[in-house]
């Protein structure tokens, strides 16, 4: 046994948890465990906190789990140890919360240890439990969560192998899917109305059927739903619309689904949860179109009714040509839009400066705009406001002057917003402002930071100018599609040219593979700590990336310009998993 704890305590979970001369983790009562004494072969490290309702909805789930699992190391099969780092904010509340936990946990005092594990994991959100062997340290999985969610005791455990094997039986899930299969259980072969009926399933079978994701009241979407719902049952078509409420109380629903002319998974199904992760939920509202023959054609239908309101109904089974037509009106439409169209509402005719000075709409036209959405509470948004302040100033240069930010605030209060606008040199809509909610409804912003280019004419050019900032800086104005599509078709030319695999000093232990990444989603690299955009060279296992130029080039020569090279951050890698030394 003595022999085995060294090991753990120097390559593997000890080297993890451990923290100078804390060699222990603790129990809810405020025993002292020692980490060499966990006879685990699975540790799952649970990042949570009692403020966070995602964590306190998981946490049950987690318990259950973690029961089932006991069984098993009491027949003496491979167990799972679970432990608890704490997002709480005092110590009152993390008493509170880990009382009803019946694992270990890294103390609340030990703060250091619990940045260096959320730095370490890159963990930006919470619940988030990330599986590790005990005797190596080796990254299991980072989707504990999703996996344990969906398939609870049976995804032990959580190696790679067992993860492939779920994956594949959700492909065979999909490939085979059925009206049946997405909306019944073994035990619940009905749906309930509003009135409080049951539905067996078997009489959507034949119909098109929009799965409705709710977890809160959405009235305004609802009730154009609602248009188009009552516009096809008049026309005789064969549609069905089921709500699926997650994460949401029984008030929430009894007080939405009551004015509903369509059907609902009970709520709290345990269906409602699977769906969620089954059709990769990213936003909400979100429609899902299944077919007659119950396999799914369309998970965008809630762009169309909030584009197109009751008249979304004439597109239906929204596909082919009747969507040709509903696009055309959309082109048509867009393209009368103005700058004054988007930012003028009555006596709100002007945007501001620093100063505090009103800089009429009509003063713009004519320019390139972007509408910079973004809040000083957004730890993305802050790192990414260096890039576009440098940015910003080449190609205020560049374009003669004929460019313009303007900053639309997502802040909480007035001070936050104030501190904020003062380290950006372009204009902002005052905050609070009733142009904001307008704006981000028609351009659909999800998440910031975001940015919409606005051509000269007013028309929009990309409502992803972040991305292609970050992958091509001031080169990507003016933002045409025709400037976007070249710069890609280059970038990806020179990719073509670049070795598939590359090994690195700071990431040694494993090759790093060249990866094309969405073009929506940006990244940070681990040498630079920049963003990146479009390609990098990455370690999947350890979820480690550099940019292409941080990966390949060679040190600049010492002394060039003026400028001092620093050293990059090191990198050391135990069992499979790397973080800065």
């Amino acid at each position: 046994m003595a022999e085995r704890a060294i090991t753990r305590r120097a390559g593997g979970i000890g080297a993890i948890l451990g923290t100078g001369d804390r060699d222990f983790l603790v129990r809810s009562s405020g025993e002292q465990v020692k980490i060499c004494s966990i006879e685990a072969n699975t540790v799952a490290l649970y990042f949570s906190a009692s403020w966070c309702a995602p964590c306190r909805l998981f946490t049950p789930k987690l318990v259950e789990t973690y029961q089932e699992l006991l069984e098993l190391k009491q027949q003496g099969m491979s167990s799972l140890e679970v432990v608890f780092v704490s997002r709480d904010r005092d110590e009152e509340s993390f008493d509170a919360y880990f009382a009803k936990m019946p694992w270990l946990a890294v103390p609340f005092s030990d703060s250091e240890c619990v940045k260096r594990l959320m730095s370490r994991y890159k963990v930006n959100g919470i619940p988030n439990l990330v599986i590790l062997g005990a005797e190596t340290g080796e990254i299991y999985t980072k989707e504990g969560v999703k996996f344990i969610s969906e398939y609870g005791a049976g995804t032990f455990p959580f190696t790679p192998e067992r993860v492939s094997e779920l994956k594949e039986q959700e492909k065979a899930d999909k490939d085979s899917q059925t009206i049946h299969s997405i909306l019944g259980t073994p035990t619940r072969d009905y749906l309930i109305s509003s009135r409080g009926d049951r539905v067996p399933i078997s009489e959507l079978e034949g119909k098109h059927v929009a799965l409705y994701f709710m977890a809160r009241p959405m009235g305004e979407f609802t009730a154009k739903l609602a248009e188009v719902y009552e516009k096809l049952s008049q026309a005789g078509e064969k549609f069905e619309v089921v709500a699926v409420y997650f994460r949401c109380d029984e008030s929430v629903f009894q007080e939405s689904f009551a004015s509903m002319p369509w059907l609902a998974i009970p709520r709290g199904d345990s269906m409602c949860e699977k769906l969620v992760r089954y059709f990769d939920l990213r936003a909400l509202p979100t429609l899902v179109l299944v077919g007659p023959d119950g396999k799914t054609l369309n998970n965008k239908i809630a762009d169309v009714v909030e584009e197109h309101g009751v008249d979304a109904w004439e597109g239906f089974p929204f596909s082919g040509e009747k969507m040709e037509v509903l696009i055309g009106r959309s082109k048509a439409k867009a393209a009368t839009q103005t700058l004054e169209s988007l930012l003028v509402s009555g006596d709100l005719d002007y945007v501001v400066g620093k100063d505090g000075a009103k800089v009429p709409v009509s003063d713009l036209v004519g320019t390139t705009v972007i509408l910079y959405f973004s809040a000083k509470w957004c730890a993305p948004c802050r790192a990414f406001l260096p890039t576009l302040v440098k940015e910003y100033g080449k190609i205020k240069e560049r374009s003669g002057g004929d460019f313009e930010i303007i900053f639309v605030s997502v802040d909480k209060d007035q001070s936050a917003y104030d501190e904020y606008f003062s380290a950006m040199p372009w204009l902002a809509l005052p905050w609070e402002d009733e142009r904001k909610q307008p704006l981000m409804k028609k351009f659909r912003i999800r998440g910031i930071p975001s940015l919409v280019a606005v051509g000269p004419s007013g028309v929009t050019l990309t409502t992803d100018a972040k991305s292609h900032i970050v992958a091509h800086g001031a080169d990507a104005f003016p933002f045409t599609e025709q400037v976007l599509e070249e710069l890609g078709r280059k970038l990806d030319e020179e990719a073509r040219a670049w070795p598939g695999k590359v090994r690195h000093e700071l990431h040694e232990l494993h090759e790093l593979v060249l990866t094309r990444r969405d073009a929506a989603v940006t990244y940070n690299c681990d040498e630079c700590e920049g963003l990146g955009s479009s390609w990098s060279y990455r370690c999947d296992r350890c979820d480690f990336d550099l940019h292409p130029k941080c990966a390949l080039e060679k040190e600049e020569e010492e002394g060039k310009a003026g400028m001092q090279q620093l050293p990059a951050a090191a990198y050391v890698c135990e069992g499979g998993v790397c973080r800065k030394a």
